[in-house]
């Protein structure tokens, strides 16, 4: 920010030392460091306020839009609407909510499927003819063992 070479500094404590004189010198940094502090403080609340108010006018216009897509969300379609969706509205039902129409006229009938044919059940491992092998494998061991 401020642009000040070594030498030049050297220069301001020559002077601040000349002017001021020793013995007071450590109080004269001291309140100049409080300022800075105080300075750096207000330009960071400074700042911060700044933030605060971009945020907040962020805030306002996501708002503004939101509830302008909602207020479009609600309006009903228009027969322009529903023809750049490639929709015929003649193809509606006159009345779509009463009693006497049929599910099958408005054409949400779950579709009907043949029946399924009966399926034989699958063998069990004990019926089969490689498990009655083993099976009489250990029988016939279990008997020449056991004797």
């Amino acid at each position: 920010m401020f642009d000040i070479a070594w030498s030049e500094l050297f220069v301001i404590v020559i002077v601040a030392l000349v002017v001021v004189g020793p013995k007071d010198l450590p109080k004269l940094m001291r309140t100049a460091g409080q300022w800075a502090g105080r300075a750096r403080a207000m330009a960071d609340q400074f700042k911060r306020s700044f933030d605060d108010m971009a945020r907040q006018t962020e805030l306002d216009e996501l708002r503004n839009q939101v509830s302008k897509l909602r207020t479009e969300a609600i309006k009903p379609m228009t027969d322009l609407d529903y023809e750049s969706f490639g929709i015929n509205p003649s193809d509606f039902p006159s009345n779509p909510l009463s009693l006497e129409s049929n599910i099958e006229d408005v054409g949400a009938a779950p579709p009907k499927f043949d029946e399924p044919k009966a399926v034989p059940p699958p063998q069990t491992p004990a019926s089969s003819p490689m498990a009655q092998k083993e099976a009489a494998k250990l029988e016939s061991s279990s008997t020449g063992t056991a004797g």
